[in-house]
Formats: C-alpha cells, sequence, structure tokens
C-alpha cells in the first residue's frame, strides 16, 4: 500500500549566505504525486536555487522518478540550480543510472547539499 506523498517548503541560507528554497517529501512518489511534487516546484515561482530532500522519501517508482525529471528539466531550462539530498543508498544509485546526476548533484545531506549552491 503507498503512502501519500506530502511536500512542504521551507527557506533556509546557505553558509554563503544565499537565500535557498527546500522541497521536503516524505511518503512514496508515484504518478499519484504529481500535485504535491509538481505543485510544490510551481509554487516557488522561479524562487532561486532549491534542494529537493528525500530522507523522508520510502519509495519511488519509475513515474516519481519521471516528476523528478520534470523539476530539474525546468530547472535547467530556467537557468536555476538544484541539489538533492537523502536519498538511500538505492536511490542514489537509481538516480545515478538514469541520469539525474547529471542535472543536479547528490548529496549525503542538508549541509553539503546546501553548500554546493
Amino acid at each position: 500500500m503507498q503512502t501519500e506523498t506530502r511536500t512542504t517548503v521551507d527557506r533556509v541560507t546557505t553558509p554563503g549566505g544565499v537565500a535557498v528554497s527546500v522541497l521536503r517529501f516524505s511518503g512514496d512518489i508515484s504518478s499519484t504525486s504529481r500535485d504535491s511534487v509538481i505543485g510544490a516546484w510551481e509554487g516557488l515561482n522561479g524562487a532561486g536555487p532549491t534542494l529537493l530532500d528525500f530522507t523522508k522519501v520510502e519509495y519511488i517508482n519509475s513515474s516519481g522518478i519521471a516528476l523528478v525529471i520534470q523539476i530539474l528539466m525546468e530547472a535547467e531550462k530556467a537557468g536555476r540550480k538544484v541539489a538533492i539530498f537523502g536519498l538511500t543508498p538505492h536511490f542514489q544509485k537509481v538516480f545515478t543510472m538514469v541520469g539525474i546526476a547529471k542535472y543536479a548533484g547528490l548529496y549525503p545531506d542538508e549541509p553539503s547539499a546546501a553548500a554546493s549552491l
């Protein structure tokens, strides 16, 4: 049984003083997550660099990966930097295999991801 996707938005400041949006996901990410994931992304209204936090994500299927790719493609078009953190070792491997690591750095934790921006 799938766990509902929840997305919250936080604002943090990097050690260098850059304001960053953080999309914090929890639950499972799949095709039913579109409104939560893409809605939160669109709600940022193009506001600067962004971190994607997967520390509380239990499962991501291929449709969920497609949502992440959609965010990254839109970010690239707009010239926005995105970094990802909190993936399990399995999903770090999957994200690398499907090419996500070409569009966003994959980091073990929030401080290292924020420092990359």
